[in-house]
């Protein structure tokens, strides 16, 4: 099955984005804010102060104790999608930035307190998802020769290395926080399932085996547990994970087996696309949506 991944181009969606917490232990959510526009994928920085959301092509840092939004200065890169990616010092940060010449992602760093653009893969297009735990190398979903797979790249630009090759899309690489794992998602048996490798690209091992569509597994800082994001079978295309549907968070064991369900939202795009974990490996930061009434 060639399955074709629609481009996460910056979107203008008739929402209104409720910024939330919840405990994985007890399930209560949290709201933090609420915004009459589209904000998406909070990551949490990792002195546990602020959030890092984007929204309508730019990044914001959200700031836990005031409830404030700053602008990120992203220099011209003012086209990131739900992509950005924190450095594990959270010096830099990594983002998908939709280039004014072809409108193709590509992935660029820029300080975290803002400044210049630095491009890291000329190639497009090219969607970022994780950041070794030394530093030293990116993963992401890139679309090459018809088929998108999931390579790796040194932090500061290079030669890219291929690490998936079956056909259809892989998506989501994130790191394992002692770095010897990627976690990804792939439709190569049927429905989008959660799927765990080396980080060489070894050892390619399906997590979840159930009758949905899992996406974008996310690793708590501890490595004890995997949120991840549910979409139900025939709701749906394997291949796709759009907005304005009825989704569920769910966590599972690093090391495989059941999974819970910590929340039921309407959502999707835009809701976890990134590591939104604590520090503290206690709760997950999202956003669902509620359609703007006309």
């Amino acid at each position: 099955m060639n399955t074709l991944k629609e481009p996460r181009k910056v979107e203008k969606r008739n929402v209104i984005s409720t910024l939330e917490t919840v405990d994985v232990m007890t399930g209560e959510r949290n709201i933090l804010a609420e915004f009459d526009f589209l904000i998406e994928a909070p990551n949490w920085t990792c002195d546990g102060n602020h959030l890092v959301y984007n929204s309508l092509g730019r990044l914001y840092k959200f700031e836990l104790k005031t409830k404030e939004s700053t602008v990120i200065d992203s220099g011209y890169a003012t086209q990131c999608n739900n992509d950005h990616v924190l450095s594990p010092d959270n010096a830099f940060v990594a983002v998908s930035h939709h280039t004014q010449e072809d409108g193709l992602s590509r992935i660029y760093t820029f300080p975290l307190q803002g400044g210049d653009p630095t491009l890291i893969t000329p190639i497009a297009p090219s969607y970022l998802h994780g950041w070794s735990p030394d530093g030293s190398t990116l993963a992401y979903c890139a679309e090459r020769n018809g088929e998108y797979d999931i390579y790796t790249i040194p932090a500061n630009g290079g030669i890219e290395t291929q690490l998936t090759f079956t056909t259809g899309l892989n998506d989501g690489p994130e790191y394992s926080p002692d770095g010897q794992h990627i976690w990804f998602n792939s439709v190569r048996t049927g429905l989008m399932q959660v799927w765990r490798m080396n980080a060489d690209g070894s050892e390619q091992t399906q997590m979840t085996v159930d009758e949905s569509n899992n996406w974008f597994p996310h690793v708590s800082p501890d490595g004890e547990l995997v949120a991840y994001i549910t979409y139900r079978k025939g709701d749906v295309a394997p291949g796709d994970h759009p907005a304005n549907k009825d989704v569920e968070i769910r966590v599972m064991s690093s090391t495989g087996g059941s999974y819970r369900t910590v929340v039921e939202l309407f959502g999707g795009q835009g809701t976890l696309n990134v590591n939104s974990w604590s520090p503290d490996s206690r709760h997950l930061a999202f956003v669902s949506y509620r359609i703007q009434p006309s």
